[in-house]
């Protein structure tokens, strides 16, 4: 290897990189590739929650309520699904659902209305003003997403998009979706460096990262 070369291998290391390297020395018989890889997409996910929070708070909402608007949005008009579709769609339980909508319908951006075809059923439904909210933060959210990307060129992110649809279809199941989902909601509305909090409907979990 020249010296650039090095130099370059070297300007290239990581957190993750020091901490693999350590288990190398100190345990020469692990194959540590797995490791680095979640290693990297914990780190990103942690750095890619504390910007979206960001952008979130300039429209007065966080993550959670995020999530909500933009599962509602998504439904299309009249943009309102049962409590139990939200919760579903964002792989809760209904006590965590129900939280996050007692916040939202106070804040005014959501209502609750009563089901036309079951008396003790109520259905939940954007208000103009959550409209509003969800169509300036998702965008401030995918703008934030793009910038996080910008140093890679279109082929690199699709095939990175490609690679990470195709990791995680060789692992999932649905129970490791329902709970994944929660857990990657809760992680990524925490600051860098905050011990975990479990949403309603979370099951405990741990990842930091290589360790």
């Amino acid at each position: 290897m020249t010296r650039d070369a090095a130099q370059q291998s070297a300007d290239d290391r990581d957190g993750v990189d020091r901490i693999v390297e350590q288990w190398a020395r100190e345990r020469p018989d692990l194959e540590t590739t797995a490791m680095s890889v979640f290693g990297r997409i914990f780190r990103l996910s942690r750095l890619a929650g504390d910007r979206m929070e960001k952008a979130y708070a300039a429209f007065g909402i966080g993550r959670p309520e995020f999530d909500v608007l933009a599962t509602l949005r998504r439904a299309g008009d009249p943009y309102q699904l049962s409590p139990g579709e939200l919760a579903a769609s964002m792989m809760l339980s209904t006590g965590g659902t129900t939280a996050r909508l007692d916040r939202l319908e106070r804040a005014g951006m959501i209502e609750r209305l009563p089901s036309p075809t079951d008396r003790r059923g109520v259905l939940v439904r954007l208000t103009p003003q959550g409209f509003d909210v969800i169509e300036q933060a998702v965008g401030a959210g995918l703008a934030e997403q793009r910038r996080m990307l910008a140093h890679l060129p279109q082929s690199k992110q699709r095939q990175l998009d490609a690679l990470l649809r195709e990791a995680l279809a060789g692992v999932r199941t649905d129970a490791d979706v329902r709970w994944l989902g929660a857990n990657l909601s809760v992680r990524l509305e925490e600051p860098a460096g905050s011990p975990p909090k479990p949403d309603a409907g979370q099951r405990p979990g741990s990842g930091r990262g290589a360790s």
